[in-house]
């Protein structure tokens, strides 16, 4: 069912529930959704298009809700393609529509558009600009990093909304559970805008200036009352690459499964010590998106690896990568590690560590050779004990 959101801004965005891999690389067991919106004043502007795979569903629903009525404005808050593939469409439809967006946007269009000409047809705007639709007056908040260098948000103060781009999406399609929003919510933040706090946390504080009622993003629900709010703290939290649970998150990365055992006593051994939380994920099998929200959402994280070509088994290699490359920080780490006959996967774990921000490493790296035996109970008690001190 489509959301209402004000009398005068009309849903038209769409799911996509067949979907199951969202870039090529995050699965989406419910699919996603592309939200686009419409704004119907004296004059009219479209909030974005859609996914080419969504498309011709996107312009049934656009002309069934103008209702005989020319749109004037295209705005463009996010050029990427899933959000901003039916801009040339958009184009031949309307001929005399303006296309708003930020000076940045203006560059990357003939990226994705190289066969039509849109020198005549750009409206450029910068920070705070404004646009009367009659009623209602759009105000343009640059987001540049959110998670792209041309991506604003608009806001309009007359239904007091926020229409944020990637900003506050989720995956899974628009009438997914509302409970269950902040799961399939941090995972996508982490995973898409993980990488880019700073920026986040800078449009966090633009927002807080604003009368905000309603939050329109590009993914997922509409947020509002109770939802918006908790939206907003754990948006603080995660900008900040702070704390969001107590506990230890332990990923493992097992060749014969000996690895992952000693994964899963240390993971007994801190219930027993009294962890509040201990979350555990097998590299090998699990979605390693999961992997990388609960690396950021706990605060201690314990990796525990094979050691494979005199270097560190690949899974855990690739998650470590993914951390990395999303700016993880400002957290306590414990290292397990297997060899048999020559233990490496410490040292390179400890490398890669050492390559980021605010890492500390707790205690001593447990070194497991083959078969977890009696004598490994010790050093895993003492790991233990790090981890809770």
């Amino acid at each position: 069912m489509k959301p209402t959101i004000t009398p005068d801004i009309l849903y038209i965005g769409q799911d996509d529930a067949d979907l199951r891999l969202f870039e090529s690389q995050y699965v989406v067991p419910e699919g996603m959704c592309y939200n686009s919106y419409l704004i119907m004043d004296e004059k009219v502007a479209i909030m974005d298009t859609s996914d080419r795979r969504t498309l011709e569903a996107w312009k049934t629903d656009l002309t069934e809700a103008l209702a005989g009525r020319t749109p004037d404005y295209l705005i463009i808050h996010h050029i990427e393609p899933d959000h901003a593939s039916g801009i040339a469409e958009v184009l031949k439809m309307y001929p005399d529509i303006k296309l708003v967006c930020s000076a940045k946007a203006q560059t990357m269009l003939p990226l994705y558009f190289p066969d039509s000409d849109l020198s005549e047809r750009v409206m450029t705007v910068k920070e705070y600009d404004t646009l009367s639709l009659g009623k209602h007056e759009l105000k343009f908040i640059m987001a540049p990093m959110v998670h792209w260098p041309e991506v604003m948000t608009t806001y309009d103060a007359t239904d007091k909304v926020l229409f944020s781009a990637d900003g506050f999406g989720k995956f899974g399609v628009i009438d997914a559970d509302p409970d269950d929003w902040a799961c399939e919510a941090r995972r996508y933040y982490f995973n898409i805008c993980g990488k880019y706090g700073a920026p986040v946390s800078t449009l966090l504080k633009k927002a807080s200036a604003l009368e905000i009622e309603q939050i329109l993003p590009l993914h997922g629900p509409i947020l509002k009352g109770e939802m918006l709010s908790e939206a907003l703290r754990l948006y603080g939290i995660w900008s900040q690459y702070g704390v969001e649970t107590e506990g230890v998150f332990i990923a493992h990365a097992s060749i014969h499964g000996n690895t992952k055992e000693a994964a899963e006593k240390l993971a007994e051994i801190l219930k027993e010590k009294g962890c509040k939380k201990v979350a555990i994920s097998d590299l090998t099998r699990e979605d390693q998106a999961e992997a990388i929200e609960d690396a950021f959402k706990y605060g201690k994280i314990v990796l525990a690896a094979s050691s494979y070509d005199a270097g560190l088994f690949p899974p855990m290699y690739d998650f470590i990568h993914h951390l990395q490359i999303k700016a993880w920080q400002k957290r306590e780490v414990g290292l397990i590690e297997n060899g048999s006959w020559a233990p490496s996967a410490g040292r390179v774990m400890t490398q890669m560590l050492q390559e980021m921000k605010d890492i500390t490493i707790k205690g001593n790296t447990v070194t497991v050779r083959g078969k977890m035996k009696s004598c490994d109970l010790y050093a895993l008690e003492e790991l233990a004990e790090a981890l809770m001190a």
